[in-house]
């Protein structure tokens, strides 16, 4: 019997869940638990951490478990490698639900860089009005450099004295963003950089848009390593593998 785990945390996740929901295919949606009011799923849910990989294959086992959907964010790589170890040890299948990544199109003026150290290493040593795309947790890299005005984007109202980052304007929204309202929004701060997360998608493009056409400089951050794993783009994709994949079946061409 087919009863699926969705790792969520991305907009693809939830559009996997209304799919799952409207095909009655047995599943249960599990939050990181980093959002304090996550979007409601149509899905049975948990929140939280598993425990690693040992308390995943638990998860796994005890709940009968048949597949496993990884379409947590593309920076969750913690979660990711465990989702691979724990797959791998009960011989459960897996398949990642990943948008690709961004590329730069002509006009963009990208610094590619590697971790958020690098990014913050990367920002000029003159002052300059600094819009941080990088989420709450992100943050600590950036507090040393104390010049810089930031502009913060967040999803939940953050506690006081909260963020690593001092004195910054912080703006509470949940996307997605259009490349319209991002404009006015970088010209409205006079923004001068803008740091941001190779996540993909999008929810979150308009940023990038808008960056160009203003002539911008763009941090990008580039993903963190993942172990290989097979993934695909496609909810279409995700269904029909969940359709032809036997617990102990051969592997499939996505479609």
């Amino acid at each position: 019997m087919t009863h699926v785990l969705l790792l969520g945390g991305t907009s693809d996740a939830s559009l996997l869940a209304r799919r799952l929901h409207q095909d009655a295919v047995p599943a249960v949606f599990s939050y990181a638990g980093a959002t304090r009011s996550p979007a409601a799923q149509p899905l049975p849910t948990r929140s939280g951490g598993f425990g690693g990989v040992p308390g995943l294959v638990q998860f796994i086992r005890t709940h009968g478990i048949s597949h496993v959907v990884d379409a947590t964010h593309p920076f969750a790589a913690q979660m990711s490698r465990n989702a691979c170890a724990a797959c791998a040890q009960t011989g459960i299948p897996l398949l990642a639900l990943e948008r690709p990544a961004w590329q730069p199109e002509a006009g963009d003026r990208w610094v590619t860089v590697a971790n958020m150290d690098a990014a913050a290493r990367a920002l000029p040593t003159a002052p300059a009005r600094v819009f941080l795309a990088v989420g709450r947790k992100q943050l600590a890299a950036f507090a040393p450099l104390v010049q810089h005005r930031y502009l913060l984007r967040v999803v939940d109202v953050p506690e006081p004295g909260s963020l690593p980052v001092q004195g910054a304007t912080v703006l509470v929204a949940r996307g997605p963003f259009g490349a319209e309202g991002e404009r006015a929004l970088l010209t409205e701060h006079h923004i001068e950089w803008l740091v941001t997360k190779n996540a993909g998608g999008e929810a979150t493009r308009g940023k990038l848009e808008a960056a160009r056409a203003l002539g911008l400089p763009v941090i990008m951050v580039q993903r963190p390593d993942v172990p290989a794993r097979r993934s695909t783009g496609s909810v279409d994709s995700v269904m029909h593998w969940l359709a032809h994949e036997g617990v102990a079946g051969a592997m499939l061409s996505m479609p």
